[in-house]
């Protein structure tokens, strides 16, 4: 199953669902402003990263600025508080699924979540209609 974390006003979450949608592809949406990612959830995500928290974090984030924090100087257990604090300092949206991870809105990658059996046949009926 797809999880599909937002916040309320994030453009380039309202194009993932609406994405996720058009591709009728099952998933859960997780509004991060009003239900803050569990430990668990955030280990998970880190586990799928490339590049650790620079991958999921903005570092222009003015709360993110005003809190005045190093995160690779931060413990963990310091860094989980963070997020679950103030969730709006990740990159939105994140899309998930147990085997892949992506970060923010690029229609051609969201690609990678239509199941592999079915890519090929999306492929040629939008050449045929297209």
């Amino acid at each position: 199953m797809i999880t599909l974390y937002t916040t309320t006003s994030c453009t380039s979450c309202q194009k993932a669902k609406a994405w996720l949608e058009k591709n009728q592809l099952d998933y859960r949406e997780r509004n991060l402003s009003h239900n803050p990612l569990e430990e668990n959830e955030i280990k998970s995500i880190l586990s799928m990263t490339e590049e650790g928290t620079d991958e999921i974090i903005s570092t222009r984030s003015k709360i993110l600025q005003k809190l005045n924090v190093k995160i690779d100087e931060l413990s963990l257990h310091e860094l989980y508080k963070v997020l679950r604090t103030h969730p709006t300092i990740l990159k939105r949206p994140i899309i998930q699924d147990e085997k892949i991870l992506q970060v923010g809105y690029i229609e051609e990658e969201m690609r990678a979540f239509i199941p592999r059996r079915l890519r090929t046949f999306i492929t040629i009926e939008q050449s045929v209609t297209g």
